[in-house]
């Protein structure tokens, strides 16, 4: 019969679980409001400003797809982090994850202030 870890690596093992539990709730809770603004943007958006829809539609799409990236690298990362806990090894987020998402954030608001600016 294997030996259970010591209380302390095991708190430790739970707390670090948990942590990476948070995180994947955090992408999720993006996810939802990148789907609010395409909702807003897309849908919304033309309604109450009175404008033609498609610039609005074709931009709510964007963030639809920034919702969707969110999602499928959330669950990669959970799976991940859980497989880095199992193994002990360190999982960081690649720079490349981090500047494709900056890059599309950015891209999108400034999209975002064209389009209202354009409306002026």
């Amino acid at each position: 019969m294997a030996e259970e870890p010591p209380p302390q690596e095991l708190d430790q093992a739970r707390r670090t679980s948990m942590a990476a539990e948070r995180t994947w709730l955090a992408w999720w809770r993006s996810a939802l409001a990148a789907t609010a603004g395409a909702l807003g943007v897309g849908r919304l958006a033309p309604e109450v400003l009175d404008v033609a829809p498609w610039p609005y539609v074709l931009l709510g799409c964007a963030y639809a797809v920034l919702a969707i990236g969110l999602l499928v690298v959330g669950a990669q990362r959970q799976r991940d982090l859980e497989r880095a806990l199992r193994t002990g090894k360190h999982s960081p987020l690649t720079f490349r994850t981090v500047a494709i998402f900056s890059g599309g954030g950015i891209l999108l608001a400034v999209l975002t202030v064209v389009l209202v600016i354009a409306q002026i």
